[in-house]
């Protein structure tokens, strides 16, 4: 169990370095140090992210630090669509869920070694609504099928779609993945009911302790690292993360 609460530290301090990534650690966490079974796994760890998330987020909106139109027309489309995810997972195997989330990996890796800054032309967004709309729902069907934030997506949509600072994205990313870990998680306590499967409330509560204060040490520890060498080197863990995933699920 002690490498448990390490892995939960290193969530924590990953979404406080990166401002994402974290989530995308916490199912194999749980299925690798804690042995949870795929499902179970998937849907504590939205429990985990949710609160995680929450917290992250709390201090950016008391900083006026979150865009609200942009949760408006990111988040609830994407609480729809997590709701959707989560009902459309009890159709498939867990190993499925499992391949997919490698697939998933390897694209959050691609994005972060690629990374490149886009200009945005500003008297276009009010064009991009839709666009937000549909990312909302892209990300939504991930959170809810496979247990991922998606803050490595939410983040630099925002910055391109919403034009949005880097420090009002992230906290609006936050608000946003904690939204649709929520409703995914309900929605998850519902698909295990049926399947006659019970909640591991207090590893769900140990993990969300933990990983909330590894993301305040992330954080304080972010300010002294260059951001692009911490995305690669997240990167390129995700890679071989991803490999080892696929490995052992054939």
């Amino acid at each position: 169990m002690v490498w448990a609460w390490i892995g939960a530290l290193f969530i924590g301090i990953t979404l406080g370095l990166l401002g994402s990534g974290g989530s995308i650690l916490t199912v194999p966490m749980l299925i690798y140090l804690v042995g949870e079974p795929e499902k179970l796994a998937i849907a504590e760890s939205l429990g985990i992210v949710c609160a995680i998330s929450f917290f992250g987020f709390l201090p950016s909106a008391i900083n006026r630090k979150v865009h609200w139109r942009s949760i408006l027309y990111f988040g609830v489309p994407g609480m729809v669509a997590t709701y959707g995810g989560a009902f459309a997972a009890k159709f498939v195997s867990g190993k499925f869920q499992l391949m997919v989330f490698a697939v998933i990996m390897l694209l959050a890796a691609g994005m972060m070694f690629l990374n490149k800054r886009h200009a945005v032309n500003k008297s276009s967004l009010q064009h991009e609504k839709w666009k937000l709309i549909l990312e909302g729902l892209a990300v939504g069907v991930i959170t809810g099928f496979v247990g991922i934030g998606g803050g490595f997506i939410i983040v630099p949509a925002l910055v391109l779609l919403s034009g949005l600072p880097i420090h009002l994205a992230v906290g609006t990313s936050l608000g946003i993945i904690s939204m649709n870990s929520f409703i995914g998680f309900f929605k998850y306590m519902e698909v295990l009911g049926e399947m006659d499967v019970s909640i591991n409330w207090p590893l769900i509560a140990l993990f969300s302790v933990i990983g909330i204060s590894g993301s305040f040490i992330g954080k304080r520890v972010g300010d002294y690292i260059p951001q692009q060498r911490l995305k690669k080197a997240f990167a390129a863990f995700l890679v071989v993360m991803s490999i080892g995933i696929v490995w052992t699920n054939f």
